[in-house]
C-alpha cells in the first residue's frame, strides 16, 4: 500500500487499484487535501497498469465537506486556495480517463458528495446519506463542483438538494439517478464496488477513456476555462455577508 498522511493507495489486483481517503474523522476538505487528491488521481489516471478505481473512506462518514470551524477563521488566502482546492480535485477526478467507482459507506455531505457525483459507479450502502449543505452554511458553489451538479444531476434533483440543504437516504438517491447499487452492509458495499470495477476493468481502455471526454468535454472544457479567467480566485473571497453566521448556526445545531 501506498500512503501519505492523508491518502492512500491499494493494489486489489488485475489493475484495480482502491483509493481511500483517509483524512479522520469525517474527511473534512481541505486545501492541501484536495490539491493531494488531484494529484494523485491525476497520476493513477496516467498510470497504463491502472484499469479502474474504487474510491473508499474507512470512515463512518465518508465525507463531510468543509470543517466549518475552521472554515470560519478562514481570511482571504485561505479562502481562494480552498476554492482552488474545490476546483481542481474535483475537475482532476470528474475527468479522470479511468473508471472510477466511489464506494459510500456513511454520509457524503456538501463538497464530500462531488467525490460521488464525479465517480462513474456509485455503490452506497444502507445507512448512506447525501446533501448539498451549501445553502445552509451560506456559501454558493465554486464553478467546477457547480458544473458537475449541472452535468450529472437533473433539475429536479438540483432543486431538492440545492435549494434546501436537506439530506436524503440511498433509495432516494438512487430514484434520483445519481446511486446505482445500494448495499445492506459494509461486506456487500465491498463486493459490490469490486465487482463493478471488474466490470469496467474488462472494458476497452482506450474507447472507455475516448467516449467518457465525449460525454464529459463540455463540462471539462467549461470549468478550465472558468479556472482560467479567475474562478479560483474571487477578489471579495467565497464567503459573503452571512456565510460566517450561518456556519456558527450550523454548528451549534450540532
Amino acid at each position: 500500500m501506498a500512503q501519505s498522511d492523508t491518502l492512500s493507495t491499494r493494489d486489489l489486483g488485475d489493475g484495480i487499484v482502491e483509493l481511500q481517503l483517509g483524512r479522520g474523522p469525517v474527511n473534512a476538505l481541505s486545501a492541501d487535501f484536495l490539491m493531494d487528491f488531484a494529484n494523485l488521481i491525476t497520476r493513477l489516471g496516467a498510470d497504463d497498469a491502472v484499469r479502474a478505481i474504487i474510491l473508499t473512506s474507512p470512515f463512518k462518514v465518508f465525507s463531510a465537506g468543509l470543517d466549518l470551524k475552521e472554515a470560519q477563521g478562514f481570511d482571504l488566502d485561505q479562502q481562494k486556495a480552498i476554492v482552488r482546492g474545490l476546483n481542481e480535485g474535483f475537475l482532476a477526478l470528474y475527468a479522470c480517463p479511468k473508471p472510477v467507482v466511489a464506494s459510500v459507506a456513511g454520509a457524503a455531505i456538501a463538497g464530500g458528495l462531488f467525490f460521488v457525483l464525479a465517480s462513474d459507479r456509485r455503490v452506497a450502502m444502507s445507512k448512506s446519506s447525501f446533501g448539498l449543505a451549501e445553502v445552509r452554511v451560506g456559501a454558493d458553489f465554486p464553478v467546477g463542483p457547480l458544473e458537475i451538479a449541472k452535468a450529472t444531476l437533473d433539475s429536479n434533483t438540483q432543486r431538492r438538494l440545492m435549494l434546501t440543504g436537506q439530506p436524503i437516504g440511498p433509495i432516494a438517491a438512487r430514484n434520483f439517478g445519481f446511486i446505482d447499487i445500494v448495499a445492506e452492509d459494509r461486506e456487500d458495499l465491498v463486493a459490490y464496488s469490486l465487482s463493478e470495477a471488474r466490470k469496467l476493468a474488462e472494458l476497452p481502455a482506450m474507447a472507455y477513456a475516448s467516449i467518457k471526454q465525449q460525454l464529459r468535454g463540455e463540462t471539462i472544457a467549461k470549468i478550465q476555462a472558468a479556472i482560467a479567467d479567475g474562478g479560483n480566485a474571487p477578489e471579495g473571497g467565497w464567503f459573503n455577508i452571512e456565510t460566517r453566521e450561518a456556519m456558527q448556526r450550523m454548528l451549534n445545531q450540532g
